[in-house]
């Protein structure tokens, strides 16, 4: 087989070695370390992919639509891909990527940084011992139904609920190593539970966020403790996870401010840290069975 060549690159490239004038879909956030993509290019808008080798971490791909086919350049021979829809690729970034897109694509992609998982892992471990080999292909419908997930708040990168985009990426982090990891578990299992003063630090935190102003990273930093462990142990010790706990304050002093008649159902949204009206319409009923309107007037009698 003949040693694979290099492609031709064009001058403006992302930081995922896009061409950047070609995405159709080109949008990010930023949860704690973790950031998390969504690429997209047309058929008719196809180019080279290259990244350089680095110290960024692991690489998460998953393709949201059928019928993507790629050939990637190893060092001494290529080899070709075809991603259905929910197929997943792992790569380390330290491993210099080059890849020709064959057809067009559309995928959802999490940066995870080494402490990201190392805290997955409970332990010191290299990518390398982690993912021997890159995984390529396969089809994973459990980071397909979490990438479906995370797409409302890419779409909406301005207004999206941080703490659920760190929980999300989390749980992924957590099964990638659980289903690909090549690492055996702590011998000795580490008990999730915080202590009386790390909840009363945390819900304290919590309490007081407002649009994002504490993740859940910043969190688990004030509490000493990994991002990843927080959360599980937060979940554990009061049965609700970091972001279920907070959206239930939120509807609390919702429930407050509505007893107030002068303030607007918008002016209540906007005090209690929801998007917009409509997200605290949606989250206000979920919890409490009726939309803040009928149940102000339900409250008033």
């Amino acid at each position: 087989m003949h040693p694979a060549t290099a492609l031709p690159l064009p001058t403006s490239r992302d930081a995922l070695g896009c061409t950047a004038s070609t995405l159709v879909h080109d949008e990010e956030v930023e949860a704690g370390s973790v950031r998390v993509y969504r690429k997209a290019v047309a058929k008719s808008q196809l180019g080279p992919v290259e990244t350089a080798p680095s110290d960024r971490g692991l690489l998460l791909g998953i393709s949201l639509a059928p019928g993507h086919r790629r050939r990637i350049l190893h060092e001494r021979h290529a080899s070709t891909h075809d991603f259905g829809c929910g197929a997943i690729y792992l790569r380390d970034f330290s491993e210099r990527y080059r890849a020709d897109m064959k057809t067009g694509f559309d995928f959802l992609l999490v940066e995870f940084p080494q402490v990201v998982v190392q805290q997955a892992t409970q332990q010191p471990v290299s990518l390398g011992a982690l993912l021997s080999a890159p995984l390529t292909g396969a089809h994973d419908a459990v980071l397909h139904h979490l990438a479906l997930a995370l797409l409302p708040a890419l779409g909406r990168p301005h207004v999206a609920t941080g703490l659920f985009v760190e929980q999300v990426t989390a749980a992924m982090a957590a099964h990638v190593v659980q289903r690909y990891g090549d690492v055996r578990p702590p011998a000795t299992p580490r008990r999730h539970r915080l202590s009386a003063l790390q909840e009363a630090r945390a819900k304290e935190m919590l309490a007081l966020r407002a649009e994002g102003a504490h993740s859940a990273q910043a969190v688990a930093d004030a509490c000493g403790l990994s991002r990843s462990y927080f959360i599980e142990a937060f979940r554990e010790t009061t049965g609700q996870t970091p972001y279920q706990w907070a959206q239930a304050q939120r509807v609390a002093r919702a429930q407050a401010l509505l007893a107030r008649a002068d303030l607007s159902l918008a002016a209540i949204a906007l005090a209690c840290g929801f998007a917009d009206q409509s997200h605290f319409t949606r989250v206000f009923t979920r919890h409490m069975g009726l939309p803040p309107g009928q149940w102000r007037r339900a409250a008033s009698h």
